[in-house]
Order: C-alpha cells, then sequence, then structure tokens
C-alpha cells in the first residue's frame, strides 16, 4: 500500500488535523526536565568564628613524575637552545674568514710543528751516531744467474723468463 498515493482514507482529512493538533498540543503542555550542571550557595560566610581550621588534604593535579618530565624537557630544551646559538656564533665567525685571519691562527701550530720536527731529527741524528756495527769473519758473496727467456707468438707475444 503506497501511502502518498492513496485513494481511501481511513480518517477525514479535518479530523487528522484535528488529532495532530491534539497531540501537539498535549507534548508541549508537558513540563521540560531541566538537569542542575551547577550548583551556587548563596549563604553569607562568617567573618571570624570559633570553629578551628580543618586541615586540607595535599591532592596535586600533576603527579610528580610528570612534573619532573616537565622540568627535565625544559632543561634539555634550554641546554639544546644553547648550543644552537654557539652553532651560530662558530657559524658566523667562519663566515667573515680571510687568509690573513687564517694564517695568524695557524701561525703558532706551525711553529709548533716545526719545533716538534726539528727536535725529532735532532734525537734520530743523535741515535745513528751512537751506533756501530762490527763485523767480524770472512764475508764470502756468491751470485749465480741463469735465465731462460722464451718468446711465443706473433701478434700478442707472451715473454716468459725463468731466473733461477
Amino acid at each position: 500500500m503506497d501511502p502518498l498515493n492513496t485513494t481511501q482514507s481511513g480518517m477525514p482529512e479535518s479530523e487528522a488535523a484535528a488529532e495532530a493538533r491534539r497531540l501537539l498540543d498535549e507534548w508541549a503542555g508537558k513540563p521540560v526536565r531541566h538537569h542542575p550542571t551547577m550548583f551556587r550557595d548563596d549563604t553569607e560566610t562568617p567573618a571570624f568564628g570559633t570553629t578551628p581550621p580543618v586541615q586540607q588534604e595535599d591532592r596535586r593535579i600533576v603527579p610528580a613524575w610528570a612534573a619532573g618530565i616537565a622540568v627535565a624537557s625544559i632543561g634539555v630544551g634550554a641546554g639544546i637552545t644553547g648550543i644552537g646559538c654557539g652553532a651560530w656564533l662558530v657559524l658566523q665567525g667562519l663566515s667573515s674568514v680571510t687568509l690573513n685571519g687564517v694564517l695568524m691562527v695557524t701561525l703558532p701550530f706551525a711553529g709548533l710543528a716545526m719545533a716538534a720536527t726539528a727536535i725529532g731529527g735532532a734525537i734520530s741524528k743523535a741515535r745513528a751516531a751512537v751506533t756501530k756495527n762490527v763485523f767480524e769473519g770472512p764475508v764470502t758473496h756468491h751470485t749465480e744467474i741463469h735465465n731462460n727467456s722464451t718468446t711465443r707468438g706473433a701478434f700478442f707475444a707472451r715473454t716468459r723468463n725463468e731466473i733461477r
């Protein structure tokens, strides 16, 4: 049954409108339930009294481990910022390098290297002068060379030498 294209109605249109109006009025007449979301105490507080103070429980919102991590994060962040500033200063200094500046900075190192080389050479010469090689006994020298050379091939020649 198609409710939009029906030819037979169960109720005349005027009765249907009256019933709809009655249902809407009945629904609108019911009280709306409100749930309170806050409470305000408007009574005046006394300026002074005989009641002793009440001990308040110490309830922290943030746990101690979370506060420790937060403090450590701030410390790490400050340290990294300091390192970054130091790197920036070094790079700023390197960007303004000149040949004269490089020579003036490396001059002490070159002088130290030259002095170390001279001292090392002097020590080496002093050690070499002390050494004596004394050979006693007969010295014989015998050299015998047998060379067999063979070449094979024409275009890509291969030469084989055997020395005994």
